[in-house]
């Protein structure tokens, strides 16, 4: 082969080799910008918003806890429908059966199922006590606190329980229900933790 068609070909090979080696840069290079979107850990413990796909949960099943939002576990449970109906029943036990504190939920969550869908609680995972993280016992089954025990949460720091709802039993240490962090539904199965929907 002549001289001039082995430069030619060396040219080639070069510019090829030169373009490759651009392109993985480039991807290195995009690679943590996209990552910085993401809210980092410290954000998140400020206050930033997080998303929570709740596609794979099925009705009598609880997620979390997860990040942490404003540096406290969320719990996410989809109720099942005998799970709303004791709800109904327990409303003589617990200190605040329509979430009358304010400052425990959202508006759009002052019910009786302290949520804006009733079959999905959204709530953070702290004993309003003296801040113990609760045990979660979803199924309506008898107890070594409480043989009539329809699902809730239990903190065995001080005994305190609250029921599928975040709603505290009444006289018991916990002064008040469970928090219910500001959320909404970006989707059908997508939920943001920590901001009100703006639109």
């Amino acid at each position: 082969m002549s001289e001039d068609g082995n430069n030619h070909s060396r040219r080639h090979f070069l510019i090829g080799a030169t373009s490759v080696v651009g392109a993985v840069g480039a991807v290195g290079a995009a690679v943590p910008f996209v990552a910085s979107w993401n809210p980092s850990a410290k954000a998140r413990a400020a206050g930033a918003s997080i998303k929570v796909d709740i596609s794979n949960l099925r009705p009598g099943e609880i997620m979390g806890p997860f990040p942490e939002w404003r540096g406290q576990p969320i719990f996410i449970v989809r109720r099942t429908e005998e799970t709303l109906k004791n709800l109904t029943k327990l409303n003589n036990t617990v200190a605040d059966p329509q979430s009358q504190r304010e400052s425990q939920q959202p508006s759009y969550a002052q019910n009786e199922y302290r949520s804006r869908k009733p079959e999905i609680l959204v709530v953070v995972g702290i004993c309003t006590h003296l801040g113990c993280s609760p045990k979660v016992r979803i199924k309506a089954e008898p107890t070594s606190f409480d043989e009539n025990w329809l699902g809730g949460f239990f903190c065995p720091c001080h005994g305190s329980a609250f029921d599928l709802a975040g709603r505290v039993y009444s006289g018991l240490p916990a002064p008040s229900n469970m928090l219910v962090p500001p959320h909404y539904y970006e989707s059908e199965n997508i939920i943001v933790i920590g901001e009100e929907e703006t639109s």
